[in-house]
């Protein structure tokens, strides 16, 4: 399964192009799109997201493009996105939210409820269920918002800075869950945060300036610098090496 963008074109207004003929396919289980602010990386994510439209350009996911009044809804059950804030309903419980999310992408009432709380189990939530969202922390809405894509059966889920703002023990709890879905369903993980590039995903591209300035195995991405010791070192070296910025 793959995501593709062909000669895709994005413009704020006539003086801003944000992406000009960007041509990428994405069609590994796990990949994590790096980039300075400013890169396009937001630009990108939204656009597969269905959240923006391409002035120029295709976007597709397994033959399904979001500019087709036909694949629309197909191609948005498929294709989740969870922006780095996740927004809950005003006074719903948490097990409320996910099941919300599985009805909104066309689960009837009984179905979204029940499947609720098998994502719920999934993400490590089950014992927040009846809690209301606004009453928990910025990781466990992040993990209500990867049950809510799960309740619905996505093929692809979008992240964008899912782990910023979360402290050391959030982060942990919430890379478990990440390495637990690269199972099932296709993720893909916008940041700008290079530490355990090896240990989640297995494909890296790096975006800087609506540029794709490296597209490739988590492997290749650390082999194109000798600097670091480490794994985190070296992709850092990388990527500054990549987008031309000083470590």
């Amino acid at each position: 399964m793959a995501l593709e963008f062909r000669d895709v074109v994005f413009r704020y207004n006539r003086k801003t192009t944000v992406l000009n003929g960007l041509d990428l396919r994405i069609d590994s289980p796990a990949t994590v799109l790096l980039g300075p602010n400013g890169a396009g990386k937001s630009t990108l994510m939204a656009l597969a997201a269905s959240q923006l439209k391409s002035a120029h350009g295709t976007v597709n996911w397994k033959d399904r493009s979001p500019a087709s009044r036909k694949d629309l809804t197909a191609y948005r059950k498929a294709v989740a996105w969870l922006p780095q804030q996740i927004i809950p309903v005003p006074g719903l419980t948490v097990r409320e939210n996910v099941a919300y999310a599985g009805w909104l992408k066309g689960m009837n009432r009984t179905d979204a409820w029940n499947a609720s709380a098998a994502t719920l189990a999934r993400v490590g939530l089950s014992k927040l269920a009846d809690r209301r969202s606004h009453q928990v922390s910025g990781g466990q809405l992040r993990r209500m918002g990867i049950a809510g894509a799960l309740t619905h059966h996505s093929e692809l889920i979008l992240m964008d800075e899912p782990t910023a703002g979360l402290d050391p023990t959030q982060r942990k709890v919430f890379r478990s869950v990440l390495e637990q879905l690269a199972d099932d369903v296709q993720i893909i993980v916008s940041t700008h945060q290079t530490e355990d590039l090896a240990d989640l995903y297995q494909h890296v591209i790096v975006l800087d300036q609506g540029t794709v300035r490296f597209h490739g195995t988590t492997i290749q991405f650390h082999a194109t610098t000798d600097n670091g010791q480490g794994p985190r070192e070296r992709a850092e070296a990388a990527y500054a090496q990549l987008v031309g910025e000083e470590i």
